[in-house]
């Protein structure tokens, strides 16, 4: 059974009871997923790292990726307004769900020397942020291509009103928190 059926059918009820709400809409659910990648200038100085980092993170996502600029020049980072530093994809849906569960059950069993989820990345709001430090993780990359390993940055955005919402949201769907 899909994620988002198995959301809507067995894991929002338990979560109802679970945090003592009166109705079924005011559990929380998931809203977006962002995948950003972001490459130091200093570092892309050819433009050949940045366009492979978008077409891992199209890879990744199945969706096309969006150049993220620079709001404001800061000169101690060599940085320049406007200049591109990285790639960031959101997702809503269908492919929001599908991206969840692979990220729970094929991603993180496949990331190196695992032990789990601090439970310090659940914001205040209830968002959950993960950063993994290399992109071989993902299934969809093959480590044979790859010239130079780079990470990137997993948001899941909730309608959690706080961490311990958020926590046991995540909790219901999967995630591997650390005990």
């Amino acid at each position: 059974m899909k994620l988002a059926e198995t959301f809507k059918k067995e894991l929002a009820p338990a979560l109802k009871t679970e945090l003592g709400l009166k109705n079924l809409n005011a559990v929380p659910t998931l809203q977006k997923v962002t995948v950003s990648v972001a490459i130091s200038p200093s570092k892309h100085k050819d433009g050949k790292l940045m366009e492979t980092a978008g077409e891992v993170l199209k890879r990744i996502t199945g969706q096309q990726p969006v150049k993220t600029k620079a709001r404001i020049s800061i000169s101690n980072f060599k940085t320049r307004q406007g200049q591109i530093l990285g790639w960031k994809v959101t997702l809503r849906g269908k492919r929001m769900w599908d991206f969840v569960e692979k990220l729970v059950h094929v991603t993180f069993p496949r990331v190196r020397d695992f032990r789990g989820i601090p439970k310090t990345v659940v914001d205040h709001q209830g968002n959950l942020s993960y950063g993994f430090v290399e992109h071989l993780a993902f299934p969809e990359v093959r480590s044979d291509e790859v010239e130079q390993v780079h990470g990137l940055q997993v948001t899941l955005t909730s309608s959690a009103k706080g961490r311990e919402d958020g926590t046991a949201l995540f909790k219901a769907l999967g995630f591997p928190f650390q005990q």
